[in-house]
């Protein structure tokens, strides 16, 4: 009852963004409803993708190999949407990487252990068809909201994402543990296809942008560099986070079931850290905007940190628990105070929204190199879950998220 009051205090007219109001409008709160839509599906077989490839393989890896090859990917499906959503509308690459993303689990199903062979091929499909999603929801994400409500926005869609990945593990977990062998994730991955069918109808209520400038401005990106020093140094800063990130994405499953040994269990603990982001995102939601980003993402950094820590003492459950519980907490605060105020750069940029879509091609490329070169850490010095320089790997990538506060400033 309590989030339906919420929900409802977020409703208002269109126009109350432009009278200084920073309630949502009926556009971001339709997106809102499409997100949680898709990744309530995300939820239920992104979760288990990596944990299925590790059932089959057993070889942390080629589970390496395949997030390299996906975030390698994303930067090149961010380029051609962007161009797409240029040329077209951004609601074109939108629904077409739902499309694709509902086609790839299709494919996984039908492949069954066959993922396995022809998994560098799996990869790449996956992380075009995820840049071709995620470029068409950051730019409709600034669309829908302006200066005065984004931060709202971004804690309200952090509750959306985290409320709609509370079911969704906690099913799939249940799902599979009904099945003998994999058969339960194959079932899974149906369920979350037809997920992704129903966020791409609800797409159709966001109305295209008419516009006569269809330029892609993409080959001006370094000229863009040498005209805002703030906007690169904010480039580097997703670099930065994308160093610890990469791991992230991926690991703490494996982490997860290697402790747990079931996939249910991790299914519920799932759940458990995503009532922590919630938590985050409630109070990101409702606080006012204030000019102590750097504080925030100072005391965010440290504390991750120090939640790897633990994991020196020993790999067990109530290491794995305290240390994801952290992360779950504070690594949001740290991703949508670099967002809003990425955002709020992104207004102030040479051809202002002509160069939007641009932006968001451009900083999924920081982002993603750093993604990259976590995982690659990883798979250079982490060969197995027991190795000793697992929780090493793990605070050395936490301890560059600190270099995040020497790179933004407290006013955009």
């Amino acid at each position: 009852m309590n989030l339906l009051k919420r929900w409802a205090s977020f409703r208002s007219p269109d126009k109350t963004s432009e009278q200084g109001d920073t309630r949502l409008s009926k556009e971001a709160r339709v997106a809102l409803l499409i997100h949680g839509c898709f990744q309530f599906g995300a939820s239920m077989s992104g979760l288990f993708l990596n944990l299925y490839l590790w059932r089959l393989t057993e070889d942390l890896v080629i589970n390496g190999i395949f997030n390299i090859i996906v975030y390698g990917m994303t930067p090149f499906a961010f380029a051609i949407g962007g161009w797409i959503a240029k040329k077209k509308d951004r609601m074109v690459t939108y629904r077409l990487g739902i499309a694709l993303i509902t086609v790839f689990f299709l494919v996984v199903i039908f492949s069954k252990e066959n993922v396995v062979t022809y998994y560098p091929w799996f990869a790449a499909f996956n992380g075009f068809a995820l840049g071709l999603y995620w470029v068409g929801y950051l730019v409709l994400m600034y669309d829908v909201t302006d200066a005065k409500n984004r931060s709202r926005y971004l804690g309200v869609n952090m509750i959306v994402f985290n409320t709609a990945g509370l079911a969704g593990p906690a099913l799939s977990g249940f799902i599979i543990s009904l099945f003998e062998g994999v058969r339960g994730y194959l079932v899974t991955f149906a369920a979350a296809s037809s997920l992704f069918g129903i966020a791409s109808m609800f797409s159709l209520r966001i109305r295209r942008i008419e516009s006569h400038h269809r330029t892609y401005f993409l080959k001006y990106w370094g000229l863009m560099m040498q005209r805002n020093r703030l906007w690169v140094l904010a480039l580097f800063s997703f670099f930065v986070l994308g160093l610890f990130q990469g791991i992230m994405l991926f690991l703490p499953n494996i982490l997860m079931f290697q402790t747990v040994g079931r996939e249910d269990q991790v299914g519920y603990l799932s759940v458990l850290f995503a009532l922590f982001t919630i938590m985050t995102g409630f109070f990101i939601s409702r606080r006012k905007p204030h000019n102590r980003m750097r504080r925030d993402l100072f005391t965010a950094s440290a504390v991750i940190v120090g939640g790897a820590a633990v994991l020196l003492a020993d790999i067990n459950l109530w290491t794995v628990i305290l240390f994801m519980s952290v992360y779950s907490l504070l690594a949001p605060l740290i991703i949508n105070t670099l967002t809003s105020y990425y955002y709020q750069l992104m207004d102030g940029l040479p051809l202002k929204g002509l160069f939007r879509i641009e932006s968001v091609v451009i900083r999924e490329f920081f982002l993603n190199t750093g993604r990259v070169l976590s995982i690659l850490s990883q798979v250079l010095f982490v060969s197995s879950v027991n190795s000793p320089a697992l929780p090493i790997v793990l605070i050395v990538t936490a301890l560059t998220q600190l270099g995040i506060v020497l790179l933004v400033r407290n006013k955009a």
